[in-house]
């Protein structure tokens, strides 16, 4: 166990590094170290609204919704997300707005203390989410919006028992951690359920048996898409309907994807909080998330940055493209920024994408985790492709190149926009 505090208490980056290095390894599911330090912390209990959102794909959307309702209609919301794609501090947001560093610097000098004392060690993830949850509690927040990391119930956003779990799908992803199946990964998932607490299932997907046993053995009403509560498109085109027993009401469209904003509406509904309908719209009119189907006019291009890193994410990028293209007929042709993580179903995301995609421009990552350009020529056999050396590089081209037809994509990992966001901050 690494013990060396950082000299440099000052830095936000130096504390980053510090929880990057004390554990010894990235990832270690499980709670058995965690619970004793969140438990030091006093974060456990909180005296606050806790909605816990688990799910493959959908949680940033829909945890970014609810803070976005809940903050409209005047409660003290603590917002934790992961990842981020610029920032760390984009992790945690207060009433909205992104935690400054001396913030996380001193809640971090708690959960090290705490960790100390407790004598075990933490993993970046860990730390960081405790750091979180300190926040949280010292602000004195009504409201604790939580997006889990990795599956539910190991992750360490489970410490924390939740007032309304939300399950936005399942799909096969991070399967070296979670299970091969999707009942595997929907029992781990389910891992965030409590007793006698509401719990939201909105994958549009035939509810998984594991999902239902845990409800079940919980005794926690199960609220299930388009069986307990509907959402549709009005007529006028330019709202939509959110529906369930004896209740309809119309909303306006937002920037996020309709199924994240009705699963929010639906967690909302179902809490006991009081709040009303205008703020409901305005929250949906508010709430933006950086790098999902976010859509940016640079240097006269249209660029759109989707962090879809899945099939199950990638099939739903397509769908939002779809309906883009359908009303913007000018675009006929798209262009890629693409590259992937070297453990993600590459194959089966460029599967997707190549009926769409005209000419893919690829790049490797810098972390460690990065395809090599060996597994992304050979996903990419017949497709016209040109290589880089670096996801700038290839941003770059396809800027200079792009014709007024064409819109860029960029896609494929988290790290792929990240690399992009870099380029243009250097750039202003």
């Amino acid at each position: 166990m690494n013990n060396i505090a950082p000299l440099n208490t000052d830095s936000l980056q130096t504390w980053l590094d510090y929880w990057s290095h004390v554990h010894v390894t990235g990832i270690d599911l499980g709670l058995e170290r965690v619970i004793p330090v969140a438990e030091a912390l006093g974060v456990t209990k909180p005296q606050a609204k806790v909605f816990t959102v688990a799910g493959t794909n959908g949680k940033g959307s829909t945890t970014t919704t609810l803070a976005a309702i809940l903050n409209a209609q005047g409660f003290n919301v603590g917002l934790y997300q992961s990842p981020h794609i610029y920032r760390f501090n984009e992790r945690v947001k207060l009433a909205g707005k992104e935690v400054d560093d001396q913030t996380l610097i001193d809640a971090f000098v708690l959960v090290d203390q705490a960790r100390r004392e407790c004598e075990l060690s933490l993993s970046f993830f860990e730390a960081t989410t405790l750091a979180a949850f300190v926040i949280f509690k010292n602000m004195q927040c009504d409201v604790w919006v939580l997006e889990v990391g990795l599956g539910g119930r190991l992750d360490v956003v489970n410490v924390v028992d939740p007032d309304i779990a939300v399950i936005t799908n399942i799909g096969l992803d991070h399967t070296d951690w979670l299970g091969d199946s999707i009942e595997k990964i929907a029992f781990e998932k389910a891992g965030i359920i409590r007793p006698n607490i509401p719990v939201i299932f909105a994958g549009l997907q035939p509810l998984p048996q594991a999902i239902q046993k845990k409800a079940h053995d919980c005794q926690a009403k199960l609220y299930v898409v388009n069986q307990d509560y509907f959402y549709e498109d009005a007529k006028d085109g330019q709202s939509w309907n959110f529906a369930s027993a004896g209740l309809t009401l119309k909303f306006p469209f937002g920037q996020l994807a309709l199924e994240n904003i009705s699963t929010a509406i639906a967690a909302i509904l179902l809490s006991g909080l009081n709040v009303t309908q205008d703020a409901m719209t305005q929250g949906i009119l508010n709430a933006r998330l950086q790098g999902r189907f976010e859509i940016q006019q640079i240097r006269g291009k249209t660029v759109i940055f989707d962090a879809g890193h899945n099939p199950h994410g990638v099939e739903f990028l397509l769908k939002q493209l779809r309906k883009f293209l359908e009303y913007n007929k000018q675009y006929t042709e798209v262009v890629t920024v693409f590259s992937m993580l070297a453990d993600k179903d590459i194959e089966s995301v460029i599967a997707l994408l190549k009926n769409t995609v005209l000419k893919w421009k690829i790049a490797p990552l810098t972390v460690a985790r990065a395809a090599s350009m060996d597994q992304l020529r050979s996903a990419l056999q017949n497709e016209t492709v040109e290589q880089f050396e670096n996801v700038q590089a290839a941003f770059l081209s396809a800027l200079e190149e792009t014709k007024n037809n064409q819109l860029i994509l960029v896609c494929g990992s988290f790290h792929t926009l990240e690399a992009v966001w870099e380029y243009l901050e250097e750039c202003q």
